[in-house]
């Protein structure tokens, strides 16, 4: 079983996402806690997919035709790491 572990970054931005996409999460998150990243990949509605350049190391999965989940996955542990939700803007802060 894994583990999901968010940002608190994420969880500013996932309590102002409207009430669809934060269930979108929701069931992403379970697929997550119960298979890892090869759940999620499988699933293709999420369109997970590895990231390039200043997020090389990390994966995006789909929430809606515009919001995304980023995250990264432990490399000692089963975990997940919600680094952020953001609205396709892959530029870091």
């Amino acid at each position: 079983m894994w583990r999901i572990v968010y940002h608190r970054q994420a969880l500013k931005r996932i309590r102002k996402l409207p009430p669809q996409i934060r269930e979108k999460l929701g069931v992403g998150a379970e697929i997550a806690i119960q298979e890892g990243r090869a759940g999620l990949k499988a699933f293709s509605g999420f369109n997970d997919n590895a990231l390039s350049g200043d997020w090389k190391g990390y994966r995006s999965s789909r929430l809606s035709k515009q919001c995304r989940v980023i995250y990264s996955v432990g490399k000692e542990e089963l975990s997940i790491f919600v680094v952020d939700v953001t609205a396709h803007d892959y530029t870091r802060a």
